[in-house]
This record gives structure tokens, sequence and C-alpha cells, in this order.
């Protein structure tokens, strides 16, 4: 099912996010509206994760089309380590792909 984001039935685009907080952890979610979600998490309107550890700020998102899609690129991110997340926030595809060999540790 799309959700659309005006009258002309123009397609309203997901997001998957990554947040820097306050004490250097990182928060992965996922939104169809970034710009407010990422506010909600700013001023502590969202409880949990984020709530305690503000302030925070967006190191990365990527546009998405479909719920399908957003969901199983936050389950993959959330799976990922620390370093994977770097490279991934940095562009740094040469790191990502050397640490996706799966070379038996976690990095």
């Amino acid at each position: 099912m799309q959700h659309y984001r005006n009258e002309w039935n123009v397609p309203m685009p997901y997001w998957v996010y990554i947040l820097k907080c306050s004490d250097g952890s990182y928060y992965t979610g996922h939104t169809n509206d970034l710009e407010k979600r990422v506010a909600e998490h700013q001023s502590g309107e969202i409880p949990g994760y984020t709530s305690k550890r503000r302030p925070v700020r967006l190191v990365f998102c990527e546009e998405m089309k479909s719920r399908q899609d957003v969901f199983a690129r936050e389950r993959q991110i959330k799976g990922w380590s620390r370093k994977k997340k770097e490279a991934l926030i940095k562009g740094d595809w040469n790191e990502l792909s050397r640490l996706s060999k799966g070379t038996g540790y976690r990095d």
C-alpha cells in the first residue's frame, strides 16, 4: 500500500536514517517524514533510546520507495557493527565491502 504526499497522488518516500547521539552511540530508524521525525527525536517527544541521549544529529539517510524496503533496510543496518555503520555514514564503499565479506568475526 502506497502513501501519497498530495492531491496529485505522488508517492511519499520512506526514509531509513541514522542519528548520532550525544553519548556517541548510533540510533537507526525509519519514517515517511524525515524532518518531522528528526525534530521529534531532538525534542525528546519520542520516548526511549534517543530521549535520554540528546542532542542527536542526523548523520545518514536513505530514501526508499516502499514500506517493505525501508523495514528491510532498517533491520539490515541495525544488525551491523559500529564500524560498518560508520563506513556507510562516511560513504566508504570499499570499507563497507570489506566489512561485508564475513571474516568470521564481528568488526
